[in-house]
């Protein structure tokens, strides 16, 4: 329980707050609407070309199908047994191809490569956004030690306030309780300065970027 005289004490500041409120430093930044040089690539380049840079993977896709070929192409290179996917879409898309390596297990103790969907991809820093709103959930895109992510090029934004805006248009009501922004592989130097990779998240990321238009409700 807070003592009297410590409410006693807040009071004032907030009185004193609310009677002198600071003056905005900066104001003219409100004003700016664009703080970025002008760049001559389009944004799924200037994504890819960043993602790369972070350790990401970046695959192009012409179409749904190529991805299709694109994923079995890689699955067999890697000599992975199966790959969690828990998005209704995806799923849906998978069974149409007979993809037999595919599961939508809930046990996702031995999981080896997790698959979903994002919310969109923010070109100038080559980042994923995710949210708690997809079907994948929480967990699947930081437990499985290699997350692929599938995106579609109506999905990629300049910046994260694009992402956010493109948020805000498809959650009008409100925001999702988690919203993620994921930049390349996991990593951290807190231990003696050296960098590790794949600590708190995947060791490995794929993004699978097909040239189409993300059509969310057909396949539910």
């Amino acid at each position: 329980m807070s003592s009297p005289s410590r409410e006693i004490v807040l009071g004032n500041i907030r009185k004193a707050l609310h009677g002198n409120p600071a003056p905005m430093p900066f104001p003219e930044a409100d004003k700016q609407t664009n703080f970025f040089v002008h760049e001559d690539i389009s944004a799924e380049e200037k994504f890819a070309a960043e993602f790369n840079k972070l350790g990401g993977k970046f695959v192009y896709c012409a179409s749904e199908q190529e991805m299709i070929q694109q994923l079995q192409a890689l699955s067999d290179t890697m000599k992975w047994k199966q790959m969690h996917v828990k998005d209704r879409f995806l799923s849906s898309l998978f069974v149409e191809h007979d993809l037999d390596f595919i599961t939508s297990s809930q046990d996702m103790s031995d999981i080896e490569v997790g698959i979903s969907l994002c919310e969109c991809l923010v070109a100038r820093t080559g980042s994923v956004i995710l949210s708690a709103a997809g079907d994948y959930g929480r967990a699947l895109p930081v437990y499985a030690p290699v997350h692929i992510t599938i995106a579609f090029a109506n999905q990629v934004v300049w910046d994260i306030s694009d992402g956010i805006q493109l948020m805000r248009q498809k959650y009008p009501e409100s925001l999702p309780s988690m919203i993620s922004l994921t930049t390349g592989p996991s990593r951290t130097a807190d231990i003696e300065k050296t960098l590790v990779v794949g600590v708190h998240g995947p060791k490995e990321v794929y993004v699978f970027l097909v040239d189409a238009q993300w059509r969310p409700n057909t396949k539910e």
